[in-house]
């Protein structure tokens, strides 16, 4: 026997995919091959491809006349499978030596950094409507650095071993929860894709994984990786189902041992209230893990630097279509920097090009869906109905050949404006101007306007400055930048999540969320045992 290390991590480095390059070019054939075969996919339960007799459509969001596939959603019956399946697995898969799993996982990694490296970018561009910079650093760079970084925080986990006193040795022994693990994932990142359903069962667990219906298509090359990487059947079950067929089954499951989710508030909070009206028919306390929804702020003080405080704006709002949980919805802006923060930011923005994503001059896309499109417009035409704002870019939308909607800055009088407090989720960001001498009273203002508190930033070469907002807003951001935008946190740099009504705040990406799917068993083993029952004390 021996005692195990895995390689020490590296944040897989971002590649550029200039035009000419041999990336450009792999880049390219992949995207041919993709749109000349429309692909067919299951569900995978067991390591069988589940089908049945309703068929969806994938199609691509900024070029809706093209069909990428179609995929089968599957029944209520096919989800116990799934679930009684993945509890038959855990029986062998708990007790698979820890090097073992990790091995698997790493393999996965290389896997993706290699092999299906531009198979994966050319999926994510056309199913998600992602830049080949946006797909890069996601649907590849963050996923490996998830496979390879939780690979090592499991071996830190499991060194972590109490001390011992004379004549015994104590022991920790990180189980696995008892039963499965429910994994709900979004569509705008593959890499959340990729880790939910997995992060568990690097530990152990296993779990039954449902994908977003718009994430189907790259969902389908991540249960191709796991496969080939060698996952055994049955560890982690890929299920399409209806919210309805998937309720009873799942979250009312005596075995469920706990939830990993990245979606919506509002349903997130359906599910919690789901698992609490069930609390006393569980096996054990359901582990809950969630990031839900976000109103990221920028904020700046008027020793900013307007440069870099526009481009933080433009970046922050605008990548992919402003579809990040962590993108930058609301700015609070100081009086005497505002005119030149506006020129900046006005002419920053009226360069960005829109439409295909295979046109790399395009900075943006089409937003995901029909849904999406029709939830973001509605914000925009109540702006442009409201008194009290105007747009100083964008506002217009189409919808006829893809969901595309002009990045959009809104400016208003209101600090209690609706573009202010509600998530939107779309390429719209909307700007407060405050009186300098306001500074503290509108950091209190920021801290209160939200029910969110995931990301947010502030700008101010004042370090005062920095530090009362740094303190003000504490409780306001799971994760806070200062002279940066409030997106784009890396794996084993900045562990990523929020509190309040964002989420859990259990830092994906970092060891805090993998320590939420083990669940310690303490070992006293003596070697002298006591012969007397009388203590010393007694005489």
């Amino acid at each position: 026997m021996s005692l195990f290390r895995v390689p020490s991590p590296k944040n897989e480095p971002v590649r550029d995919y200039i035009p000419g390059s041999a990336d450009h070019i792999a880049l390219g054939k992949a995207l041919a091959e993709l749109k000349a075969r429309p692909l067919e996919i299951t569900s995978v339960i067991n390591g069988k491809e589940i089908k049945s007799d309703k068929k969806i459509d994938i199609l691509c969001p900024h070029n809706l006349g093209l069909k990428l596939g179609e995929y089968y959603q599957i029944s209520a019956d096919d989800v116990k499978l799934a679930v009684d399946t993945a509890l038959e697995a855990q029986k062998t898969w708990a007790f698979m030596p820890w090097e073992h799993r990790a091995a698997i996982f790493l393999k996965a990694a290389d896997l993706l950094a290699g092999p299906y490296r531009h198979i994966m970018n050319a999926a994510t561009m056309l199913a998600h409507s992602k830049t080949v910079f946006q797909a890069e650093i996601d649907a590849v760079c963050e996923l490996v650095d998830f496979w390879r970084y939780n690979a090592y925080y499991m071996q830190q986990i499991y060194e972590v071993q109490p001390d011992s006193a004379p004549t015994m040795w104590n022991r920790l022994d990180h189980r696995p929860l008892e039963g499965f693990v429910f994994a709900v994932t979004p569509f705008n990142f593959v890499s959340i894709n990729g880790n939910l359903p997995t992060a568990p069962a690097m530990l152990g667990n296993v779990t039954v994984w449902k994908p977003a219906s718009t994430a189907v298509y790259t969902s389908h090359l991540l249960m191709k990786i796991f496969r080939e990487a060698g996952l055994p059947d049955g560890v982690i079950n890929m299920i399409f189902a209806r919210g309805a067929d998937i309720g009873d089954t799942v979250l009312r499951n005596k075995h469920l041992a706990g939830i990993h989710f990245t979606g919506s508030t509002a349903v997130f909070q359906s599910m919690w209230k789901t698992v609490g009206g069930n609390i006393a028919n569980y096996r054990a306390y359901p582990r809950i893990v969630g990031e839900t929804g976000g109103k990221d702020f920028i904020f700046a003080h008027n020793s900013s630097n307007v440069e870099a405080l526009a481009t933080a704006i433009t970046r922050g709002s605008f990548e992919y279509q402003g579809q990040k949980c962590s993108a930058a919805s609301r700015c609070y802006i100081p009086k005497s920097i505002w005119p030149k923060v506006k020129e900046l930011l006005v002419k920053q923005v009226n360069d960005i090009k829109m439409g295909d994503p295979e046109d790399h001059t395009n900075f943006v896309s089409a937003v995901i869906d029909e849904w999406a499109f029709k939830s973001i417009t509605e914000f925009i035409d109540y702006a442009a109905k409201a008194d009290d704002a105007e747009f100083l870019t964008g506002g217009k939308y189409d919808s006829s050949k893809g969901y595309f909607i002009e990045p959009t800055v809104v400016l208003t009088t209101n600090p209690r404006f609706k573009l202010l407090e509600e998530e939107i989720f779309g390429p719209v960001v909307t700007i407060y101007v405050y009186e300098d001498e306001k500074f503290a009273e509108t950091l209190h203002l920021c801290d209160k306007t939200s029910p969110y508190a995931l990301t947010g930033a502030i700008f101010a070469t004042d370090r005062k400055a920095v530090a009362l907002a740094e303190r003000t807003l504490r409780n306001a951001a799971g994760n806070f930048y200062i002279n940066d935008k409030p997106t784009g946190a890396v794996v084993g740099q900045q562990p990523f999540g929020g509190g309040r009504a964002s989420g859990t705040n259990d830092k994906a990406g970092g060891i805090q969320n993998m320590l939420r799917w083990t669940s310690p068993r303490s070992i006293k083993e003596t070697f002298v045992p006591a012969t007397d029952y009388k203590y010393p004390f007694m005489g």
